[in-house]
């Protein structure tokens, strides 16, 4: 859970890197959160909650993924590769599996160093 809130403090921080298990562990408790919401709008009838959660983390989760790329030692304009149809998804995927840059970058220090 200390990675969701992490992320959700930096939300406004596309600099530096984010390290693998950061944006995974955010991942993780982001589909745990949009169960629990989808699960409230079956039960409530309101597709408001849902997608209030949806705007809600909509920014943390581009801030992490560009983030993560910069620990891989990629540009964060790497996140438009997801416009192309299934095979960007699968750019991106794969991008966020790599083990991180050792040392510094141009991004930053080491996120494991921190």
């Amino acid at each position: 859970m200390n990675f969701y809130v992490n992320v959700l403090n930096k939300v406004n921080d596309f600099n530096g890197r984010s390290s693998r298990k950061e944006y995974w562990m955010f991942n993780l408790f982001n589909i745990i959160w949009f169960i629990f919401f989808e699960f409230l709008t079956i039960l409530t009838g309101l597709f408001l909650i849902s997608w209030a959660y949806r705007l809600f983390i909509l920014i943390p989760s581009i801030s992490v993924l560009i983030r993560r790329l910069h620990d891989t030692g990629r540009s964060g304009w790497w996140i438009l590769v997801a416009l192309i149809p299934i095979v960007g998804a699968i750019i991106l995927l794969f991008f966020t599996l790599l083990p991180s840059n050792k040392g510094e970058n141009q991004y930053g220090p080491n996120p494991y160093k921190l």
